[in-house]
């Protein structure tokens, strides 16, 4: 039943405006005059103020038609670097950007399948209870959009994001919680060809302590990175100041707040024995969630698939996305697979027949929920 030119239409369209993280206004703007037109009821929140991004989230509602759950789609608007100036090219079935900039499937490839499920509901006239799309910004710089956003805005008690990439069919049923670490060593200065011996170096120190340290792939549930490190101001001086930017995620939360504090262990031990000085600030990025088949999420996502004859794969994410925040908040939410692949790159690519099934997903979720 997917238009199939229609959705690729859609998507085109969509990928030509511009909506890079922190400017997405006019694409909001866009989105939100085309589901108007569509019938839908839409309704901007006010996270513009707290989150500084470019525009606020929108919430766009088709009533229901029967007796039947109320259930939510979301995506995000925003996108990566670079992404001003999309040119897209079709070959061999798969849409590229000419390489000079990213694609951005991820994730208005979302957008375009929530955009032609609502067609095709309205002209087979199908049956189905209230409908919420989600339209969430500031996604590719840690969630803000939907950390902001009021989940009271919501009718529906669960519900589908349409952001994970590889072919449709996926179905994430686990996303770690993560937290980040700042950590700032003090040392103290000196003249490192006349009197080292006066200096305490905090680059020492922080390697001390990291040489020490468990880090990488932790489990098979934890991961743990140091990404960022900073200090020094000139050859000569003995390093006065260090400071660091680190991340724990783990499937399992016990997990992670034993390797930050094994983390924070070595790195305020070290830094004690050598006598220099220590902060460090511990910030709870999003919560993780887990399921198992019998989850009301993946049951109906795993059904819906097996009707238009996919077997389904039960996933465990390393990455975090909105569908952490939903799930957070009381919202049970699981991250569908919808066919990008190559994201964040200027090789960002999608098959149109990726397109087209998860397209066809979205719309027999719909359709599943309304018969149950």
């Amino acid at each position: 039943m997917v238009n199939s030119k229609r959705l690729v239409d859609t998507f085109i369209e969509l990928v030509q405006i511009d909506s890079e993280t922190k400017h997405e206004g006019n694409f909001q703007a866009f989105l939100k005059t085309r589901f108007q037109s569509l019938g839908l009821e839409v309704k901007e929140d006010d996270t513009m103020s707290k989150t500084g991004f470019g525009a606020n989230n929108l919430v766009c509602r088709l009533p229901a038609t029967t007796d039947a759950d109320a259930i939510f789609f979301s995506c995000h608007v925003d996108t990566v670097t670079p992404g001003v100036g999309i040119k897209s090219q079709i070959k061999d079935d798969i849409i590229y950007s000419d390489g000079t900039t990213i694609l951005a499937a991820d994730d208005k490839a979302g957008i375009a399948i929530m955009l032609e499920t609502i067609q095709l509901i309205k002209e087979n006239n199908t049956p189905h209870g209230t409908l919420e799309f989600v339209l969430s910004v500031g996604e590719e710089s840690g969630l803000i959009g939907i950390k902001a956003f009021d989940m009271s805005a919501l009718t529906a008690n669960y519900g589908f994001v349409l952001d994970t990439g590889g072919p449709v069919g996926s179905i994430t049923v686990g996303s770690p919680t993560h937290a980040g670490l700042e950590i700032e060593i003090h040392g103290t200065a000196a003249h490192s060809g006349i009197e080292p011996e006066k200096g305490i170096s905090a680059l020492e120190i922080a390697a001390k302590a990291i040489s020490q340290m468990k880090l990488g792939r932790i489990d098979f549930e934890t991961t743990a990175n140091i990404g960022i490190i900073k200090g020094g101001t000139a050859t000569n001086i003995v390093m006065e100041h260090v400071r660091m930017v680190a991340e724990v995620r783990s499937i399992n939360s016990k997990s992670c707040e034993t390797q930050i504090q094994h983390m924070k262990d070595l790195f305020e031990k070290t830094t004690a024995e050598m006598g220099g000085a220590i902060t460090i600030k511990v910030e709870m990025k999003y919560g993780g969630y887990h399921f198992d088949a019998e989850t009301n999420v993946v049951k109906i996502a795993t059904q819906a698939m097996a009707t238009l004859g996919m077997t389904a794969k039960h996933e465990t994410s390393g990455g975090g996305s909105d569908a952490n925040i939903f799930n957070e908040q009381g919202k049970e939410t699981t991250n569908l697979s919808i066919g990008y692949e190559k994201i964040h790159t200027v090789h960002e690519y999608i098959p149109i027949r990726e397109l087209e099934k998860a397209t066809a997903l979205a719309y027999e979720i719909v359709k599943h929920v309304a018969s149950k």
